[in-house]
């Protein structure tokens, strides 16, 4: 657990950087500190690893008071990823996650065939160790950065905006193996972003912060729906109904039969309604078909001319977010549920979603 007891941080030119941060960060959770530049979040932050000192007040981990530890030691207990990565140039990837165990006394050779262990485990193929940094993509680098974060198996990790810099794709896919790694791990993490969408998926509880001083503490739903004042409102922005039905899983929601028509029966099959789901022969979805379509089809034209889009899929493991976006992007209004393997399960509707989303507005 790391506490923080009025904790300030003032600089010499006058600027009051934080002022008199009090908060709770649980241990095995994953706390995002979120604000515009200036806020007083990265300060924070690095308040916690005594790469700032603060000015006054307390910080502890674990009980410990942080200023009371030698601050190389301290740091080497703390695992710390930051934006574009901060590998060593020099070094090849498997020595770079190897860093911080062969600092704290671990063999060259044991570091390293834990470095290895630890690249697989943040989704890296050893095949990348005997590279340098510079022959990597800036997602692959970045992925280097968690591993050396990780590779002394330290209780505490702080992230400092560290996915900022990659593209949307890249940024979503480590989005992804974060919330995958903290799931086998339960690590204290604290994650710097000025992202509040980054914030609401990632987090177990969001800190916003505004000119030093924190803003609100809370879980991203009550954040939600619940914004302490105007200036958490408008820092959230327009959108917060459908931003909440992210955060909400889909668990439960009514999986309708659809008709599905093999490709290679549309000239035998008739419509049991006004559109079908027209599948290969794995069982996933190839397009929507109508009766227009189907009569096209059935005169000549191609299949590729005759169908509607698919529009998004649905998995039932998703969120609510998920279901809704099918459903509106489906040209049927019947947004297609498929399994882990991409088979057509059935359908889902709006009005399931909204009737989903209200119940669970009223717990």
């Amino acid at each position: 657990m790391i506490v923080f007891d009025e904790v300030s941080k003032s600089f010499a030119d006058g600027t009051t950087a934080v002022d008199r941060l009090s908060l709770v960060i649980p241990n095995g959770k994953l706390t995002v500190f979120v604000g515009s530049s200036g806020s007083g979040k990265t300060t924070a932050l690095r308040m916690v690893n005594r790469m700032i000192e603060p000015t006054s007040g307390t910080i502890t981990v674990d009980g410990v008071d942080v200023s009371s530890l030698d601050p190389v030691r301290l740091r080497l207990g703390i695992g710390y990823v930051i934006q574009h990565a901060g590998l060593m140039p020099h070094l090849r990837v498997i020595d770079n996650v190897a860093t911080v165990p062969v600092l704290k006394g671990q063999s060259r050779r044991a570091a390293r065939a834990a470095a290895y262990e630890v690249l697989e485990r943040v989704g890296l193929d050893t095949k990348l160790a005997t590279r340098y940094p510079a022959q990597l993509s800036g997602g692959e680098q970045q992925r280097v950065g968690v591993a050396r974060a990780l590779a002394a198996d330290p209780p505490v990790l702080l992230m400092d905006e560290p996915f900022s810099a990659v593209d949307p794709v890249v940024r979503l896919d480590l989005q992804n193996e974060i919330l995958r790694l903290q799931s086998e791990l339960h690590k204290t993490i604290v994650f710097v972003t000025h992202d509040i969408d980054e914030a609401l998926k990632l987090a177990d509880k969001v800190a916003v912060f505004r000119a030093g001083t924190l803003q609100q503490y809370d879980e991203p739903t009550r954040l939600l729906s619940r914004p302490a004042n105007d200036f958490v409102s408008r820092f959230i922005g327009l959108g917060r109904g459908y931003r909440w039905l992210q955060l909400i899983d889909a668990a439960g929601l009514p999986v309708h039969d659809v008709q599905r028509i093999p490709a290679d029966d549309l000239a035998t099959t008739a419509l049991a309604d006004g559109w079908a789901v027209v599948v290969d022969g794995a069982g996933a979805p190839m397009g929507w078909i109508d009766s227009e379509g189907l009569r096209r089809h059935r005169a000549g034209a191609s299949l590729s001319d005759s169908m509607s889009g698919v529009g998004s899929l649905f998995r039932p493991r998703g969120n609510l977010s998920h279901a809704l976006d099918a459903a509106l992007s489906s040209p049927s209004g019947v947004g297609l549920a498929v399994d882990e393997g991409g088979k057509v399960i059935g359908g889902v509707l709006a009005d399931d979603v909204l009737a989903a989303a209200e119940t669970r507005r009223k717990t």
